[in-house]
């Protein structure tokens, strides 16, 4: 089968087309033909290899033998193990296999645990169903869970129109919060149309410094300090930290965020993933079954065209996703 190789660090053009074996599910497996995946930041550092710290679980000097990327994806099972229950061949799933399974999903084929997929919903296309697991959940994760988000609050989506963000948008509408999204000028009228009630052209206006505060912020860009973000916190805020901006920003939010302060009980805290994310996915299916939130998806490059897939990611900072589509295979 094809696959995107990525054998060393580096840019887009480290990336290469590949002939590799076909895998073999295990008992609690299911082989799945996948049809599309979809990029994320999570993807773009492994191969940049950066920060730093990505290294200590991708390999120090170079990618593990053979790495395959590719987190998300949507396809068909092809076949399962004797020790699966739910899912039969047949079924159209979609999820990420970012954290069990090794990645992998640049692929013909690829491997995945029952408990890592569900069934897409009829509503959506793959290369829908691709685009959210990674992002949407991180965006549900945040809004809900960290940010312990409640009708009628004003929230800020700083970093509205990329993957996460356009997802959080809609997602904090769901819930009832009154949205303010933060992007650049070009991206205004998309945040408009996904549902941000306000919103902040980052190029013209700094949002920590034009009076206004929030009950929620999303940090998804991650390019303001802890300080101004906190500034801007209504009493008993939640900044909600998705992103960081670079490895000192990082560290500054692990070891500066975490907590409330006594003098203004608002809290600055890191996401970090928790394991419902298939629960995750399924509210999610529900959302997206009535229309609430609407992937949206900047661009579909054929796994061939990986590499201009990624350069595309990294240089146009893409309004939604960028999928890669695995059933439109050519060379």
């Amino acid at each position: 089968m094809k696959a995107i190789n990525c054998s060393r660090y580096g840019s887009p053009d480290v990336l290469n087309l590949i002939q590799v074996g076909k895998p073999i599910q295990k008992d609690d497996e299911v082989l799945i033909r996948v049809l599309a995946a979809s990029i994320n930041s999570y993807d773009w550092r492994i191969m940049r290899g950066n920060p730093f710290p990505v290294r200590f679980r991708e390999g120090l000097l170079k990618p593990k033998k053979n790495k395959i990327l590719g987190a998300d994806v949507a396809g068909i099972v092809e076949a399962i193990g004797k020790n699966v229950k739910e899912l039969k061949i047949g079924d159209e799933v979609y999820g990420c296999l970012s954290d069990k399974n090794g990645d992998s999903t640049y692929a013909e084929y690829v491997c995945a645990k029952e408990n890592e997929m569900v069934i897409k919903s009829t509503s959506i296309t793959f290369e829908e169903a691709a685009s959210v697991p990674m992002a949407a959940v991180t965006a549900l994760q945040g809004l809900r869970d960290l940010g312990h988000i409640k009708t009628g609050q004003r929230v800020l989506i700083n970093g509205a129109s990329g993957g996460v963000g356009t997802f959080a948008v809609q997602i904090a509408k769901s819930f009832g919060a009154e949205v303010t999204g933060v992007c650049s000028t070009q991206n205004m009228d998309m945040a408009r149309r996904i549902g941000a009630d306000y919103v902040i052209d980052y190029t013209q206006e700094d949002f920590t410094k034009n009076g206004q505060r929030y009950d929620l912020i999303l940090d998804v860009a991650a390019n303001h300090s802890l300080s101004d973000c906190r500034r801007v916190l209504k009493p008993n805020g939640i900044c909600a930290v998705i992103g960081f901006s670079n490895f000192t920003h990082l560290i500054a939010v692990l070891l500066l965020g975490a907590g409330k302060r006594k003098n203004d009980n608002k809290l600055v805290g890191l996401l970090t993933a928790n394991g419902n994310r298939k629960n995750d996915l399924i509210f999610l299916n529900q959302l997206l079954e009535t229309k609430k939130i609407v992937p949206i998806i900047d661009g579909s490059y054929p796994l061939n065209e990986a590499v201009k897939a990624f350069w595309y990611f990294e240089r146009e900072h893409a309004k939604g996703k960028v999928v890669i589509s695995v059933s439109n295979v050519n060379g």
